[in-house]
Formats: structure tokens, C-alpha cells, sequence
């Protein structure tokens, strides 16, 4: 390798916790943030914000979308991600489990009971430099994935409480938004 190039980053995972039951509704929607600004990981990381604003609209002008995963594996696509975008607190994501595939309705019934807590996001770092307690201050991020997973890595983000307006706010706020730029 040149000593003046830096290697290409590799897919990485991120995880955030959430309460036992928390941001479940009847209908198998999911509302809460996926990854927090400013806040370090157990690995040190600190995602910086506006770090995921340049990958959102790569994929809004592809007219892709944020996959829904199951424990990050590709074969298992759980549902989907109807809204994710960043506000001033971090990624903030609505979905909905599809139950009418098998391993949608097992992950509704890990949901409802509290076997899982976990959202984890799948990426890869573009642009980050090292922070002082040995992880990495990230600036900017490509956002591959949104798995719900078993063990989490970023404890205080989670899927807020179905009652918890103001997430539940944020996300019609954006979805309103979204809307008015596409009729633009």
C-alpha cells in the first residue's frame, strides 16, 4: 500500500439500545433514532452531526432506501424503513415489520416479549479522525442498513415509547416535509 493513501474503509456496525416493548405499536411500526450525535459508543466512536445528510440524499436522488435487516444479514430483510432522516438529536427512523415474512413476525414476537433491544446501524465511515479517548470522531457516514439486533453498542439511543410525542412528532414533521419536496 502507498504510504500516502489511506485504506478503503470496510463495512462497520453500530448498535443502540431500546427499552424492552418501547416504540412497538400494534401494527408492528418502529419510531426511534438509530444512532445519537455527540454521544461515544462503547467503542469510543462519536457520530458528528449532519454525518449521514450526504449519504440520505445520495440515496434519495437513487431513489433507494435504507434497509430494514435482521441481525445485519442480507438475507434477511425484516421491513422496511418508511422515513429515516436527521434532526438535531440523530438518526431518526420509522419502519414497519413486515409479518407476512417469517422472520418479520419472529422479530415482532422477540419485540413484544423483550428477548431483543437493540437497533444497530450498518456502514461505512467516508470521513473520521481519531478522538482523543481512542475512538473516532465520524463526520461522515454512508448508511447502508437499520438492523434490529440482540446485543446494541450505543445504550442511550432507542425507539421511543410509542407515547413519546415528540419523537412521534419529529417523524410526521419530516414525512410532511418529504411530501411538500416531492410535489415541488
Amino acid at each position: 500500500m502507498n504510504a500516502n493513501r489511506m485504506p478503503i474503509p470496510e463495512y462497520e456496525t453500530k448498535f443502540c439500545r431500546f427499552k424492552a416493548g418501547a416504540g412497538l405499536q400494534d401494527n408492528a411500526e418502529i419510531v426511534g433514532y438509530a444512532s445519537l450525535f455527540g454521544v461515544g459508543d462503547q467503542g469510543g466512536d462519536v457520530v458528528q452531526a449532519g454525518a449521514y445528510q450526504a449519504s440520505l440524499e445520495r440515496l434519495k436522488t437513487r431513489g433507494g432506501k435504507v434497509k430494514m435487516l435482521w441481525q445485519h444479514n442480507p438475507h434477511q430483510p425484516i421491513g422496511v424503513w418508511d422515513t429515516v432522516f436527521e434532526d438535531a438529536r440523530g438518526l431518526c427512523v420509522k419502519g414497519r415489520l413486515l409479518t407476512e415474512v417469517q422472520a418479520g413476525r419472529e422479530a415482532l414476537a422477540l419485540l413484544k416479549a423483550g428477548a431483543i433491544d437493540g437497533l444497530s446501524i450498518g456502514y461505512r465511515a467516508l470521513r473520521s479522525e481519531k478522538a482523543a479517548g481512542g475512538g473516532r470522531l465520524l463526520h461522515e457516514i454512508e448508511l447502508w442498513e437499520v438492523s434490529l439486533v440482540t446485543f446494541p453498542m450505543l445504550s442511550e439511543a432507542r425507539v421511543a415509547a410509542s407515547d413519546d410525542e415528540a419523537a412521534l412528532a419529529a417523524s410526521l414533521a419530516e414525512t410532511f416535509r418529504q411530501a411538500r419536496d416531492l410535489l415541488a
